[in-house]
């Protein structure tokens, strides 16, 4: 039996609609990795910062333990102030 237009039509937009959605689907795949690898970025920058602060701070306890002047009071800048944000 010979098929409708109708029919023709359908799975038309029926293989549409699953090119579509795959299409879709690799799109957000993509947007995933980008999204995922900023995270990753960021998170890696913010270690590094809080390592390069704790080891400073670290130095600066032990100078001011041996009565000296803490690191980094000979480039004539004052301290950073505390951070006001309580740690848990």
């Amino acid at each position: 039996m010979a098929d409708t237009s109708k029919q023709v039509r359908d799975r038309a937009e029926a293989q549409f609609k699953k090119t579509e959605q795959a299409a879709e689907g690799r799109a957000a795949a993509a947007e995933y990795g980008t999204e995922a690898l900023a995270v990753r970025e960021k998170t890696a920058r913010l270690r590094r910062l809080r390592l390069a602060k704790e080891a400073a701070d670290t130095q600066a306890a032990a100078a001011e333990a041996a009565g000296a002047e803490p690191a980094g009071s000979e480039t004539g800048l004052p301290p950073a102030p505390a951070s006001k944000r309580k740690r848990r």
